[in-house]
């Protein structure tokens, strides 16, 4: 694929900005926290791996994380903005989360369509002059 690096960087991005968020906002009990810790960590890790593999429809797969990691981060600004929450850290990274969910659908999307466009089969070589020395006259 031709933007994997890019996927990779956003995703290594979302883990950094899940590593700071999960230790900002307390969870009510261990196995929520572990729980978030998965899906603001572990994903994004294991979609870097298998988009550095070459997977292609890992590109959809960033699609979709991106797509519910961005309604998280709006529900969240919405919350925080609405009053009932405190603003500081907790609004800036999830605004910094919303850009890189944003650009992982953006980027993941074109990845996903560029993937249709290159040939599968090989493509055939031009036949190969005749030789000077063969008998056949032209």
């Amino acid at each position: 694929m031709r933007y994997n690096w890019t996927l990779i960087g956003l995703l290594a991005g979302l883990c950094l900005v899940g590593a700071t968020t999960t230790q900002l906002t307390p969870a009510a009990t261990e196995a929520g926290r572990v729980g978030w810790m998965l899906y603001l960590m572990a994903i994004p890790a294991v979609l870097a791996g298998l988009v550095w593999i070459g997977w292609t429809w890992t590109a959809m797969a960033c699609v979709i994380y991106g797509t519910v990691g961005l309604a998280l981060d709006l529900a969240t600004i919405a919350s925080i903005l609405g009053g009932q929450g405190e603003l500081g850290a907790l609004l800036l990274f999830s605004a910094m989360s919303g850009l890189l969910n944003f650009s992982l659908l953006i980027f993941g999307g074109r990845a996903f369509l560029h993937s249709f466009q290159r040939t599968v089969l090989p493509v055939s070589h031009p036949p190969s002059p005749p030789s000077p020395s063969s008998s056949a006259q032209p």
